[in-house]
């Protein structure tokens, strides 16, 4: 696809391409339309609305393989939205011409690198395409750098909304991959953690005559412990949300709905250091503004207090009413409360009484079972999960293919191969799966 720094056109049809893909293909095809915009050799984003995987990098492998989330979040740390920032930066073995893109589309922040040459600041063939003598790569011009900041904010709000939003499919995997890369992640800090208390221990010995040599290898050692322990916190920081924090986002999206109200809202914010994991956050979110919507519609309702409490084992959301007290279960249990909660372990429990008003609490457990039960839609796509969520609707192949912006041939195709990968053998039983899991 072609581009230019002031095609407005383009850059809608650029953002459309991109946000249509599966979540995995998204940072690819962004790098593919983008390629001529910013020559580069490899992209890399970190993006803190995802729990499992916040780090993401495409491209030439000799790069990618040595990139890790140590060498973005300062960039996240320091950079500012909308204004990308270019340079040069230690990365992958040399000094390498880069391109950071900034966003905070997402509450807490996004940050999109293009690395652009093969080292200090040349091209693969020793001379940039319209570069000078020296082979030193021309800037991104400031129309091209403005489109990319524009093109990455678009991407991160849909990434959001997506988070925000999760079906309990998608959500469900998310819960699962979490649970098992935090325990890689344990298990490698463990493993690595022996080996170097071990090799310090040795060093440590007084059989060993080499001072100096001993010394060196000490201060390596330690170095390299520090930073794995460094590594393991700040991919922690990335994962998960300080629990204030989260509250504090909730808080922010509650007050609207009672700016114009004579309603009076109280906010208990939890009291904790704890953190929270993103998809748990982004859940209790959503349920406790799905309750609080069911509470509001009560007239006689002059005040709610919404709480979070915290214990090592689980977040308890509370929205206290002094209303008539007539709540049910039934009538809060809606679809969207339901389903994160049952895809979180979670359970909600309604004590209303009457007169006196409603206290519903959302408990959802912290921590992820270590053998979680399989999801039998773990196998599938992500344009195999949208297909199959219209065909569990009762859609047909036509409407999916229109709501999707593929060829009927297409749905086809991915309904056989879903089919397969479910080992099943009719679309009634795949859409009866779908439902039992989601």
């Amino acid at each position: 696809m072609e581009m230019t720094g002031s095609g407005s056109v383009a850059a809608l049809t650029a953002a459309y391409e991109v946000i249509r893909q599966p979540l995995g293909e998204i940072l690819p095809r962004l790098s593919t339309l983008l390629a001529e915009l910013v020559p580069h050799r490899a992209v890399a984003e970190l993006s803190t609305h995802c729990a499992h995987s916040p780090f993401k990098t495409y491209g030439d492998a000799e790069i990618t393989g040595r990139l890790s989330t140590a060498d973005l979040a300062p960039l996240l740390a320091t950079g500012t939205p909308g204004r990308p920032w270019q340079g040069t930066l230690p990365l992958a073995g040399a000094e390498r011409s880069v391109l950071a893109v900034t966003s905070h589309a997402t509450p807490r922040g996004a940050v999109l690198l293009f690395v652009r040459d093969a080292d200090g600041g040349e091209a693969d063939g020793g001379e940039a395409d319209g570069g000078g003598d020296d082979g030193v790569l021309p800037a991104v011009d400031e129309p091209a750098a403005a489109l990319v900041q524009a093109l990455w904010d678009v991407v991160t709000s849909h990434f959001d909304r997506l988070a925000a939003e999760a079906v309990p499919g998608a959500l469900a995997r998310s819960r699962t991959a979490a649970g098992t890369r935090a325990r890689v992640i344990a298990e490698l800090g463990e493993a690595y953690s022996a080996a170097l208390t071990g090799l310090l221990g040795v060093l440590r010995s007084r059989t060993l005559d080499d001072a100096a040599a001993r010394a060196t290898a000490m201060d390596l050692a330690v170095s390299a412990l520090v930073e794995l322990r460094a590594e393991a916190e700040r991919d922690q920081e990335i994962a998960e949300e300080p629990a204030g924090q989260a509250f504090a986002r909730l808080a922010e999206s509650l007050r609207p709905l009672v700016r114009y109200s004579p309603v009076r809202l109280e906010l208990g914010a939890p009291d904790s250091q704890l953190t929270v994991a993103a998809d748990v956050a982004h859940a209790a979110r959503v349920i406790v503004r799905a309750v609080l919507l069911r509470v509001l519609e009560q007239e006689t309702v002059t005040r709610v207090h919404v709480g979070w409490q915290l214990t090592d084992d689980e977040l308890r959301a509370t929205v206290r009413d002094d209303g008539p007290g007539t709540l049910t279960s039934d009538g809060l249990a809606t679809g969207r409360v339901t389903d994160r909660l049952d895809v979180l372990n979670g359970r909600l429990d309604v004590d209303a009484v009457p007169g006196w008003g409603t206290t519903v609490s959302a408990t959802i457990p912290l921590r992820v079972s270590q053998d979680p039960a399989p999801d039998p839609l773990i196998a599938l796509g992500e344009r195999e999960l949208e297909v199959l969520a219209r065909l569990a609707l009762g859609h047909r192949n036509r409407a999916i293919a229109q709501e999707l912006h593929i060829s009927e041939s297409t749905v086809k195709f991915h309904v056989a191969k879903i089919l397969t990968k479910l080992g099943v053998g009719s679309r009634g039983e795949a859409a009866a799966l779908f439902h039992a899991v989601a």
